[in-house]
């Protein structure tokens, strides 16, 4: 079985132990973010931090520090994974993104097959995928993972995150279907990182893909 794992910036090296438990029975893809050092290093830079609906826009100048920034925590999180990690760009391996002219360089992921990941997984390797589209474009780390999961045909994606999963009404569901998740994302209720999370794992499982937030699963419909 071949599993995805979206990891975010401020815990990668933290969830290479749970990335190993996932490896020792399955095939484990990781693709990272890196959304707290990419802000502190513009801001260190002295370029405008600047989010339209809640996603970072990237300009010229920003594109290198996202990707200097992405190339921190995938080494980072390679040497916390061991000798099995294999350290990728999406940009280098194929990763397509349509740009979103209005945030600069960025991009909405798109289903893409990677065969450098495949083959990474056959040969019983760790790929690490930091989320740049060609272009380059930024992307998202949680719809990357997402394009990413649906492209090689992954049989689950989960989302390592530091909250035990989508919260509402002070509990924790278990499960959403598509049809609810949809209604809950368009009602403007969501504050925060679960937006973009819960975005995703309605991609992932509309591309055919159960997802994961935690202890919460958006099933295929």
């Amino acid at each position: 079985m071949t599993v995805v794992v979206k990891v975010g910036g401020a815990v990668a090296a933290a969830s290479a132990e749970a990335v190993l438990a996932l490896a020792a029975r399955d095939e484990v893809c990781v693709v990272h973010g890196a959304g707290p050092q990419i802000s502190a290093e513009m801001e260190r830079a002295g370029i405008p931090v600047e989010f339209v609906d809640g996603r970072r826009v990237t300009t010229a100048e920003g594109i290198a520090i996202v990707r200097a920034s992405l190339g921190a925590v995938n080494r980072t999180l390679c040497a916390a994974i061991g000798e099995r990690a294999v350290g990728l760009f999406g940009d280098e391996i194929g990763l397509e993104a349509d740009p979103v002219p209005a945030l600069g360089l960025v991009g909405e992921a798109r289903r893409s097959s990677l065969p450098a990941v495949t083959e990474a997984l056959a040969a019983g390797k760790i790929p690490v995928v930091a989320p740049i589209a060609q272009g380059p474009l930024n992307v998202n780390a949680d719809s990357a993972a997402a394009a990413i999961a649906a492209g090689i045909g992954a049989a689950k994606l989960l989302f390592l995150t530091d909250v035990d999963g989508l919260i509402l009404d002070g509990a924790v569901v278990d499960a959403i279907d598509l049809d609810s998740a949809e209604e809950l994302m368009a009602s403007g209720t969501l504050e925060g990182g679960i937006i973009p999370k819960l975005g995703a794992a309605i991609a992932s499982a509309r591309g055919g893909v159960p997802a994961y937030i935690g202890r919460t699963e958006v099933p295929v419909a």
